[in-house]
């Protein structure tokens, strides 16, 4: 019986530390955007700056899912690349 609540707690902790990490990683339109006003960047500087500025996101936010899955070496790499290819073909809202 003990087994299973260490069980039970183990996947509890995983699923909300993949929450919290998730959580952090997602908004980064708003963050880019407020970072470019910040700068108060405009035209052509922005757009390069907002591109850059979520690829990072992007890529950050895949290193987290590699990391959660265990993944290392070529394979770690090959994910990482795919994750930040595919979120870059998703239209971000800015």
């Amino acid at each position: 019986m003990s087994r299973r609540i260490l069980t039970v707690s183990i996947c509890v902790a995983g699923a909300l530390i993949s929450a919290a990490a998730f959580a952090q990683t997602t908004p980064a339109g708003p963050d880019c955007a407020a970072r470019a006003t910040e700068k108060k960047l405009h035209g052509a500087a922005q757009k390069s700056f907002m591109r850059k500025c979520d690829r990072d996101a992007a890529a950050s936010a895949c290193d987290v899912a590699a990391t959660e899955k265990k993944l290392s070496g070529a394979a770690r790499t090959s994910f990482t690349k795919k994750c930040v290819r595919d979120a870059a073909a998703k239209p971000s809202v800015h």
